[in-house]
């Protein structure tokens, strides 16, 4: 006996999975043959090249014997049978038993896939209705998964992302705690220098250059950072040195598609760029373009902190908030007892400089959470966007599910075409889980179909996708892992559509399909009509919830803006224009483009700026921390902006030179400082005391879901310069005529820098996009479920009808006209949209309460929109069942009697 040492190791042999896919397509008289040169080549290999490659070489030939000589043929003579016996008389004498066949062997499974095949093609209507549906649903889900993993992954791609936080101020204003993202300049420095659990500190502050580079020139968007920040968080570089690119005071860090705008090529490093005309940078490094999943997607470049202070165009006090500051945490750090350390250091540097810091926190906000918990909820960070993930990742499932229900229904209606089979086929000797498995295959291969036209229809659609989600989502159809997502997917579609059709349609007993006692498809209940009720249920909920939102978002469009958005446009004063703006303001009068000019804190559709700490004859210590809206103003503000003058008069510093400390206050403001005679009134902030002169009507300052804040429009004293330009275009001309003439005279005073401008329409409908893109989205879904149910709908009336054809001629025959065949064939249809509607009808109203909650500014979901609702629901099963109705309805009743 040879001892352990002494023995042989085990033979090598090929990949077994590539032996049995070469038995099953091999023709039977050449399998042995050709497994056995298989194997030569393989032993030969293993000692030349190696196992590993021999496996691999072993997969490639196996692949390649796939030639029409080699394919199994329909055996014509009985040899491959007689081959195929022989093989099992050989395993028999082998082993010593008869193998029964495997539900799952090769032969089988080919058996399976064929007759699923047949099946398909002998009910063209049944496939036809099933794949488009399951399709769509595919396609729609698959589109909506999309979305959600981008959501799911902004700002969570960083690989120091469990570490990474964001600083964030908490205080009371008004009575009510409230949260803020911007923080004080000093603060980034004192974190880092004070708390050792701190790694490392950046802060960003968004800044707007003109760009110039040969003879280039782009006003585009940038922000200013520590070095730090290229740390914190890992964008992809193409080339430079993250380490010390923004180390000096005069580099600059560009995006790929900012470099190629500017030199034409990503190879720029070492190039000069010229901010606004005045001082230079060199590229010191290049950043592949930022992802739309990420908050910082609209910089195009960065700048160094350095810069930033050296034109000193911030506040180095602890009370100026301007500035946005990240931490990263050391990687055991608890971000918790770091909060509890840094919770109190602002309010220590702010006591004696405000009056009440008790309330004065700062706390660390987690990158995982900063895009899908931002709301803002009685000083905390709460579930924000989460919520329409989590809302559009139910409603995916869901479409799905209908897509399912779909394949469902009619598989189940089908069941006494294909109960005669079963009981045939059983009583031939066919185990149930042969059956099943059968049943599977054709869901399988159905779904198979399905996903191949799912992915055409993505590949069509995803585009027109991108532009309703404002994103840039994209299929990776070069990669293993989406295909093995894309098998996956299908193979789940197809196991949840398949699974129960197959236990149903295998649990026939022959005894009684032969007596004809199995289930009627015409039951009082069956799961087939409860699926129909949750399939519509779910329809009416969409639907009451497409009706709300654009209810809601008309309601807020047509709410009275408070100033005149036609014909109203405005300007940043860049490069040379703030020291020409005299002359600049009377040549667009004189050129006939403008009726109104007027110079501000910024465009009057945006909030510039906040206010805290103001005082009032009669005020008490509490009234200084109400929050006021900011607007400056020097001239025309009203003629400007159509802005509505209820008493005094408004700010003008050409008749006025004590204007210039001069406010207007908007009427909330005057409820909120319960003032009774507003003007002449001197309110106290800024250090300085400014005169009441006016009292304007609100406007929409923020957004137009919420109520209106208190304003203080001040004139151009304040403690910010006003750096916007308000024009009133002349209605006698054309726009184009208009910005012709406005572009001539800002290129006349400011000629290095390109016109851009905004118009106040178009900004504020911007205010609408986030609502306006869930609208359509839900709407869109909405079609989709109607769409795939109607589907459905259509199918299951098509196999009623096909049913009850014997019934309907012997109806017709004794005097039925084709109203009453109508009425009998849609009245199932009709009452179980009845119980849908009573079922989706109370879920659709507390969904929709719960969205509208978010809005001060909202309407009360009133009984019409379920009377819509109803009425439509009805109309859709109504035009999906009359048309097999009647079609049934006009057929002969000779026909119809000789049909059965």
């Amino acid at each position: 006996m040879k001892t352990p040492s002494e023995q042989q190791p085990p033979r090598p042999v090929g990949p077994r999975w590539a032996t049995r896919f070469l038995q099953w397509f091999c023709a039977p008289h050449l399998v042995d043959e050709m497994e056995g040169d298989l194997d030569e080549l393989f032993q030969e290999r293993v000692q030349q090249i190696g196992l590993k490659k021999a496996r691999l070489r072993y997969i490639r030939d196996v692949v390649s014997l796939l030639r029409p000589f080699v394919i199994k043929r329909k055996p014509t003579d009985g040899l491959d049978r007689l081959h195929q016996q022989t093989k099992i008389t050989a395993h028999h004498q082998r082993f010593g038993e008869y193998p029964h066949p495997s539900t799952l062997d090769p032969i089988m499974i080919r058996n399976y896939l064929k007759v699923a095949w047949r099946n398909l093609i002998r009910a063209k209507g049944y496939a036809s209705i099933n794949i488009a549906g399951l399709a769509v649903g595919m396609a729609a889900s698959s589109l909506i998964f999309l979305w959600i993993q981008s959501e799911l992954h902004y700002d969570r791609f960083y690989s120091k992302t469990d570490r990474l936080f964001q600083v964030y101020n908490r205080d009371k204003f008004s009575g009510t705690r409230q949260v803020w993202g911007t923080t004080p300049k000093p603060l980034a420095p004192a974190l880092k220098q004070d708390y050792p659990d701190i790694e490392d500190v950046s802060r960003f502050r968004p800044t707007t250059f003109l760009l110039t580079a040969t003879d280039k020139k782009l006003n585009i968007s940038g922000a200013f950072v520590d070095p730090a920040f290229l740390n914190l968080f890992d964008f992809p570089f193409i080339s430079g040195n993250r380490q010390t690119s923004l180390s000096g005071s005069n580099g600059i860090v560009i995006t790929k598609s900012l470099s190629e705008k500017l030199f034409g090529t990503t190879d720029a490093l070492g190039k000069v760029v010229q901010l606004d005309r005045k001082d230079s940078f060199s590229v010191t490094g290049i950043l592949d373009d930022l992802p739309d999943n990420t908050q910082f997607s609209g910089i195009s470049y960065l700048l160094p902190w350095a810069y930033f202070v050296t034109p000193a165009w911030d506040s180095d006090e602890w009370s100026s908030n301007n500035n946005y500051t990240y931490v990263l945490l050391k990687d055991k750090a608890n971000p918790d007892v770091v909060n509890e350390k840094i919770k109190r250091v602002t309010a220590g540097h702010l006591k004696g400089v405000i009056d009440d810091v008790s309330n004065r926190q700062i706390f660390l906000h987690p990158a995982s959470k900063w895009h899908l918990y931002s709301k803002q909820e009685n000083g905390y960070l709460t579930e924000g966007k989460i919520v329409t993930v989590r809302l559009f990742g139910i409603i995916a499932g869901l479409i799905l599910l209908i897509a399912a229900v779909n394949f469902v229904n009619l598989s189940t209606a089908r069941s006494e075409k294909r109960a005669k089979e079963v009981g045939v086929r059983k009583v031939a000797g066919a185990q149930k889980s042969a059956l099943i498995f059968q049943f599977i295959s054709e869901s399988m291969l159905l779904a198979l179909l399905s996903g191949i036209l799912a992915l055409l229809l993505i590949v069509l659609c995803i585009p027109l996708f991108n532009d309703l989600t404002d994103k840039r989502l994209s299929l990776d159809l070069g990669t293993v892992d989406f295909w093995l997502m894309a098998v996956a997917f299908v193979l789940f579609t197809g196991l949840l559509a398949g699974s129960y059709p197959a236990f149903f349609l295998a649990n026939f007993q022959p005894v009684k399909v032969i007596k004809g006692t199995y289930q009627s498809v015409n039951a009082i209940f069956s799961p087939r009509k409860g699926l129909v009720i949750a399939q519509f249920t779910f329809a009416i909920v969409l639907i009451i919830a497409t009706l709300v939102i654009q209810h809601q978002l008309n309601y807020a469009q047509n709410r009275e803006s408070g100033y005149n958005r036609n014909n109203l446009l405005f300007f940043y004063l860049t490069g040379d224009l703030p020291k020409h703006y005299g002359s600049l303001q009377q040549e667009l009068l004189q050129s006939g483009a403008a009726i109104s000019v007027s110079k501000s804190l910024g465009p009057i559709t945006t909030i510039n700026s906040r206010q805290w700490g103001l005082s009032w004859p009669g005020s008490t210590k509490t009234d200084k921390d109400i929050e006021f809206d900011r607007f400056g103003a020097d001239e025309d503000f009203l003629k400007t902006t159509g802005t509505k003058l209820l008493a005094g008069r408004e700010i003008d510093i050409r008749k006025y030179s004590t204007d210039s400390s001069a406010v207007l206050l908007n009427e909330t403001a005057v409820k909120t400082m319960h003032l009774k005679n507003p003007v002449g009134t001197s309110i106290h902030f800024d250090d300085r005391d400014w005169q009441v002169i006016g009292v304007v009507k609100d406007f929409i300052f923020a957004s137009p879901y919420e109520s209106i804040n208190p304003v203080i429009v001040n004139g151009p004293k304040g403690s910010v310069d006003l750096a916007w330009t308000s024009i009133r275009l002349n209605p006698a001309n054309t726009t184009a005529k208009n910005l012709e003439l406005v572009e001539t005279v800002f290129k006349k005073y400011n000629s290095g820098y390109p016109f851009d401008y905004s118009f106040a329409d178009e900004s504020y409908k911007a205010k609408f996009a986030d609502e306006q893109r869930t609208g359509l989205l839900t709407g869109l879904f909405t079609g989709l479920t109607i769409f795939i149910s109607c589907l459905g709908l259509f199918g299951l009336a098509a196999y009623t009808a096909q049913q009850r054809t014997k019934e309907i001629g012997v109806r017709k025959v004794l005097g039925a006209t084709v109203t009453n065949i109508v009425r009998l064939l849609t009245k199932d249809f009709i009452q179980l949209m009845g119980i849908a509607f009573v079922i989706g009808a109370p879920i659709g109203w507390f969904a929709m309460e719960k969205w509208l909650q978010d809005y001060t500014y909202r309407i009360t979901i009133g009984v019409g929109i379920f009377i819509v609702t109803l009425v439509l629901a009805l109309l859709l099963v109504v035009l999906t069942v009359s048309f097999q109705a009647i079609k049934a309805a006009v057929m002969n009743p000779v026909k119809s009697l000789r049909s059965e």
